[in-house]
């Protein structure tokens, strides 16, 4: 297969090789490419008839940079590596220079760093994203773009991992000109203007980097690193070899470069991250089923709460028109207020500006008529989480709205068939359960009921692309993927309560594993009351024979529902989200304790972090076996994404892959002996530890 296409072109009586690199869909330097590129690339040097070389990409793409499904397998290795071609351009006698026509990232950037000019498209983006998958640049980005842009510069661009515009990459030296006209021809003018001797050509200074720096650069970038990277190795090392520009020359300084690089690629997080990078693609690609297609265009929101308002935001984020509806004036203009509250925290983070924030408002109508929804292609109800409710709401909601309309819940747990039943369009109803805050947190859980159309469902997950979502379908169940399993997560953070644990040491031991926060915290954070209403609503279906502790329904009973009325299992200063231990909560746990017959012992961080996170991964196990989820690692998606576990262990179903299965089965047989039926082991857990599998082989 041709990757690598050579033209020659005569331009102002030069001969120019105008190199294409063309590996749809973004192309990719993957092991056959670089063979390719490195032979167009000799060629072409050594041709006498060439005095000038353009190096460019097909499509969208320059390079989106190495093809990392070859990372830790031989291919890696094929020569000539990406350094290597490097170096071949760096130190040809011909001038080579980059026609960038798009977006060139990672090792895409890093090929144009040696070229000896970078012509740039107006739409171009340009950017190093490694640390994003737990590596650095591991083809001299750390070692030239110093040298390029200097020392801040670089960090930013290398530790932020975020992509330039080409004004941006101009400004700041990165690129030598944005082209007026056509690409190729302003990069081969530019490309003949240094044979001619009009322009000099850029070349990277291989000795130490001569600036002044002060070290204060590099504790702020270390600061803000761990800030945005909680727990992540890979953007420390990023800094160490930038900063090590200005102790060594190029040489040293690569050879530095490849072996953090090799560390970190051969490291279990890189591994993690890499994983969370693939899962996110398989759970938000769907295959077209045929059918007419649907089209959101405008969209109405019952309830202008905290979720209500979010969405409202989000969807006025991406420019679709929405229609706010709440029982009252009253309720609508506080939810209003909320909102307008919330865009203006957004203008003095430097999100917005305020003319973007007034037009995102105008997007933004109100109303308390349902028949104001009736032109809405799509209905998202944000009400309180009661059947009742929201039965209510649907049955309105069918009668008022066109045929075609598709009707959402934002439920987080309820039966979307039960709800769907009340209408005449079972087809068109589902679930989109969003994350608080919904204009904040990008997780969004695709419900799909016994009849909703695949049309539906495909119209959903293209306006989630749109508003910056990362659907997961999920089936139903009570709380569908994420909130079926994280009962089982704070049931075993209560029971830890009562055997002997603090709120602050269940809390801070997994906090230390990289949660972002603990699960009582979390539960402080989202309302006890929500949780309580679920158990009340389960409490017939419970089994008497199984333990259940009562420390979290005490808890409500006390009116202390979380940060919300400045207790819960911690209780907040006015104004302070901050947890402060609380005697009274410690006193009434000890109680519990006793009424239940539970002698209290020392617990260890270790013992907490297994029974929690073990939790998930067992009733994970069970949820992709009742084809809840499609898959494992789509249960990754969900809990990287919406409920705060740490990227770098990508997700509980790859946490227990890398523990491997056998050692988790085991330990939850323990537990099973110990605490009873809880720990029932999942039976596709046991037969993939028995035959020596993983959850990422399914």
């Amino acid at each position: 297969m041709t990757m690598i296409t050579t033209e020659i072109r005569h331009f102002e009586d030069t001969a120019v090789a105008v190199i294409s690199i063309d590996n749809p869909p973004v192309n990719s330097l993957g092991s056959q490419l670089r063979v390719q590129l490195g032979e167009a690339l000799t060629s072409t040097i050594a041709d006498p008839l060439v005095q000038a070389i353009v190096l460019t990409g097909t499509g969208r793409f320059f390079s989106g940079g190495a093809d990392i499904r070859e990372f830790n397998t031989p291919k890696t290795g094929v020569r000539p590596v990406l350094r290597e071609i490097i170096s071949i351009i760096e130190n040809a006698a011909k001038p080579v220079v980059a026609a960038i026509n798009g977006i060139a990232l990672g090792g895409g950037l890093e090929l144009t760093l040696g070229c000896h000019g970078r012509v740039v498209s107006k739409e171009a983006k340009l950017g190093l994203p490694e640390v994003k998958l737990g590596v650095l640049p591991g083809a001299g980005g750390t070692q030239r773009l110093p040298r390029l842009v200097g020392v801040s510069a670089a960090l930013d661009i290398i530790v932020g991992g975020e992509p330039l515009t080409a004004d941006q990459a101009q400004a700041c030296g990165l690129v030598d000109q944005v082209a007026t006209g056509n690409l190729q021809d302003d990069a081969c003018a530019y490309a003949v203007s240094i044979v001619q001797g009009t322009r000099a050509r850029s070349r990277i200074d291989p000795a130490p980097l001569d600036e002044p720096v002060d070290e204060a650069i590099f504790d702020n970038a270390r600061q803000k690193a761990q800030r945005k990277y909680r727990g992540c190795t890979a953007p420390l090392a990023c800094i160490e070899c930038v900063a090590k520009c200005l102790s060594a020359d190029l040489s040293s300084g690569l050879a530095y470069e490849a072996e953090q690089f090799a560390r970190l690629v051969n490291g279990e997080q890189s591994k993690a991250l890499r994983h969370i990078f693939f899962a996110e693609r398989k759970a938000v690609k769907r295959v077209a089923m045929g059918g007419p297609s649907l089209t959101i265009r405008k969209v109405g929101v019952v309830g202008a709460g905290t979720m209500g308002g979010g969405i409202a935001m989000s969807l006025a984020n991406a420019g679709i028109p929405v229609m706010l509806l709440e029982q009252s004036d009253a309720a609508i203009k506080k939810g209003w207020e909320t909102i307008q509250h919330n865009f203006a925290g957004n203008v003095k983070r430097g999100r917005f500006t305020e003319s973007q924030v007034q037009q995102r408002l105008q997007l933004i109508g109100r109303t308390t008529r349902y028949e104001d929804l009736s032109d809405s292609d799509l209905i998202i109800e944000a009400a309180f989480e009661d059947m009742a409710v929201k039965k209510e709401i649907f049955t309105r909601l069918d009668s008022v709205c066109q045929s075609d309309a598709i009707l959402a819940s934002n439920t987080s747990r309820l039966d979307i068939d039960e709800i769907a039943a009340v209408t005449s369009r079972r087809d068109k109803i589902l679930g989109m359960h969003f994350f608080s805050p919904a204009n904040v947190m990008r997780l969004l859980e695709v419900v799909k009921g016994a009849h909703t159309s695949n049309q539906v469902i495909d119209a959903v997950f293209e306006l989630a692309g749109k508003i910056d979502k990362t659907p997961v379908l999920v089936g139903v169940c009570d709380g569908f993927v994420g909130n079926r399993m994280i009962s089982h997560y704070t049931r075993e953070a209560y029971f830890l309560l009562e055997e002997g644990a603090s709120p602050a040491q269940i809390d801070g031991a997994l906090r230390s594993f990289g949660m972002a926060m603990g699960p009582l915290q979390m539960q402080d954070m989202a309302g006890l009351d929500i949780s309580w209403a679920a158990r009340k609503r389960q409490a017939g279906t419970r089994s008497p024979d199984l333990r259940y502790s009562c420390v979290a329904d005490r808890i409500c009973e006390m009116g202390r529902f979380g940060q919300k009325t400045g207790s819960g299992f911690y209780r907040y200063e006015p104004g302070s989200r901050k947890p402060l231990p609380d005697p009274e909560i410690d006193l009434l746990i000890a109680l519990c304790a006793q009424e239940a017959g539970i002698i209290r012992r020392d617990i260890s961080d270790q013992e907490i972090i297994a029974r929690t996170i073990y939790a998930l991964v067992n009733e994970g196990a069970k949820i992709v076996q009742d084809q809840i989820a499609q898959r494992p690692s789509d249960i990754d998606v969900v809990y990287v994404a919406g409920y705060g576990f740490p990227i770098f262990r990508g997700g509980p179903m790859f946490y227990a892959d890398t523990i491997g299965l056998p050692t988790v089965l085991e330990t939850i047989k323990e537990f099973h002996e110990r605490f009873g039926d809880y720990w029932s082991p999942a039976p596709l857990l046991t037969q993939l530890a028995q035959n020596g599998g993983k959850f990422s082989d399914l």
